[in-house]
């Protein structure tokens, strides 16, 4: 298009290597540096800038590079988030102590820029910009180690850039997230239905999924495509409320005695079966102590037994008739910290995986891998949930992109589902589709604001499902929710955010067709409670 153009950012004019002992420095604009046994080089291809890492012995933890290339005062910036959003995306100013996972789109006037690194690289990446230049950290440790490559050479990160003139930030963003993924997945018709955590928080039983089935079947009736009846955590054997939600997970429980019978069951009356599960936390004695991580017990996912046991899950829960899995906490799982705690590092010093040799970013790309496969093999989709959607995209057909709604309390549905919605709405379609998470529907929150965000979420086109506690809605709110359910079924719509350069709650959306406005707020505004200790700017602590 005329109107884009892709940018190359050119050698580095500074590159610094962080190893377990000490910290080296290159020579000013040079496209390689060496030292001792660790070489890093900066080579520009016909589509991207690669930075490869090669070294024997010598144990690395961080890549550091810095292009003297300021961007305009007046810029307005948007940054990638490392897992998942928390209510705090926004377009903000420029602010050289804030870090951006993966990417950042900086937009001055109608001229729109992205930097970012393309998917699934070998490093956890995240950016800094200022009035002076603009720098990108790689993180290759192995957990809170530095990485031992023995002579292995590593392809880092694939960094690309895009400036567009003319055309609107959210377009830009777009086409943007389509250079850096090149090869997405995605369902073969609309995922939507219902999952009940969101008025059960896993207090249920196989009665009430299939009463919740009944209930999902009149609010679709009439539609093509069938929804899915996904079941969330509450079905595992050694499930304790309030406790423990990890696994085996071989079989039910006494709630659930017969998990393939109910996924027959949920098939017989018209409905897709979908489940939950948390393949990373599993209290199995069977499971050797080799296998789990040091720090907190979870299984490995560098151990390649480990990778075949969680294989072996996915094969059984898709033989008893499952047809998407909703796979959770792997990101937590693994470094022990959510998204909004990682300051900027993933996680801290001083622990490492099964196999040294091996990157955070490569171990984690290889169990979305190894997940993947074993669930194609069966036409299972996949969707993420706490999980890196920049190293998970091509490796599953949804994500989970924002932090939990509610069917309690309003407030954290607004915060939660509107702000993930708009800001990772570029992804939709183009890294996987997204979901922005449920509709909770307890009674305890207003249907004119439920409505509300049900409505909006159908209308962008992208994954409805509803958490409806039967009986709660009368016969005029379950007529408003069928229609909505209806328009779900097909994402033909495909609104978009057109005020988010200004809200972190976007309130008026449209397509070429018509603009609707939303009113996010309940009559006496928002309240705090508390210090949520988001993080949003790199404070070195050393």
């Amino acid at each position: 298009m005329e109107n884009m153009k892709r940018i190359f950012m050119g050698t580095p004019s500074y590159i610094s290597v962080v190893t377990e002992e000490e910290t080296w420095i290159g020579e000013p604009d040079s496209p390689v540096f060496t030292k001792q046994d660790v070489q890093v080089s900066y080579k520009q291809t016909a589509e991207s800038e690669e930075i490869w890492l090669q070294a024997e012995d010598t144990r690395i933890k961080t890549l550091k590079l810095r292009w003297n290339t300021p961007l305009k005062k007046e810029s307005r910036i948007l940054g990638g988030v490392w897992e998942r959003t928390y209510g705090d995306t926004d377009w903000k100013c420029l602010s050289g102590a804030r870090f951006m996972p993966w990417y950042f789109l900086a937009a001055a006037g109608d001229q729109v820029r992205g930097i970012g690194v393309k998917v699934r690289p070998s490093a956890m990446c995240f950016w800094q910009a200022d009035t002076r230049g603009i720098t990108l950290v790689l993180d290759v440790r192995c957990g809170g180690t530095g990485v031992t490559l023995k002579g292995r050479a590593l392809r880092a990160a694939e960094v690309v850039s895009l400036e567009t003139q003319g055309i609107s930030s959210f377009q830009a963003a777009r086409h943007f997230c389509q250079v850096m993924c090149q090869d997405p997945i995605f369902p073969d018709f609309p995922v939507y239905g219902s999952n009940n955590w969101y008025y059960a928080y896993g207090d249920s039983s196989e009665e009430e999924i299939l009463t919740d089935s009944d209930y999902i079947v009149r609010l679709t009736q009439g539609a093509e495509n069938a929804p899915y009846m996904v079941i969330d955590d509450c079905w595992q054997e050694h499930h304790r409320l309030d406790e423990y939600n990890g696994g085996p997970w071989t079989k039910g429980n006494s709630k659930f005695p017969d998990m393939a019978a109910l996924a027959d069951k949920i098939r017989e009356k018209g409905l897709r079966p979908g489940i939950w599960v948390r393949f990373l936390l599993n209290e199995a004695e069977t499971i050797p102590e080799e296998w789990r991580l040091s720090e907190n017990g979870a299984l490995d996912p560098s151990h390649p037994q480990v990778l075949e046991y969680i294989k072996k899950d996915v094969e059984r829960i898709s033989n008893w008739g499952y047809t998407l899995i909703k796979h959770d906490f792997t990101t937590f799982d693994i470094f022990g910290r959510w998204g909004m705690e990682m300051n900027p590092y993933p996680t801290q010093d001083g622990w490492h995986f099964y196999d040294t040799g091996k990157t955070s970013a490569e171990i984690v790309v290889d169990l979305y891998r190894a997940i993947h496969e074993e669930a194609k093999k069966h036409n299972t989709l996949i969707m993420g949930c706490n999980t890196i959607g920049h190293l998970g995209a091509g490796l599953m057909e949804l994500n989970r992109s924002g932090d939990d709604t509610s069917g309690k309390n309003w407030e954290r549905t607004r915060k939660m589902g509107v702000n993930t919605l708009a800001f990772c709405l570029p992804q939709h379609r183009t890294f996987f589709d997204i979901d922005a998470d449920c509709v909770g529907i307890t009674g305890a929150i207003p249907w004119s604001l439920n409505k509300q965000w049900a409505d909006l979420v159908a209308e962008s086109g992208t994954s409805l499902f509803v958490s409806a506690k039967p009986g709660v809605l009368t016969d005029q709110e379950n007529e408003e929710l069928h229609q909505i359910m209806l328009k779900a079924s097909t994402q033909l719509k495909h609104k978009i955010p057109l005020d988010w350069e200004y809200t972190d709650c976007p309130e008026e959306w449209g397509d070429e067709e018509e603009t609707l406005e939303y009113n996010w707020y309940e009559p006496e505004g928002t309240y705090a409670k508390g210090n949520d200790l988001l993080y949003h700017c790199y404070v070195p602590l050393s």
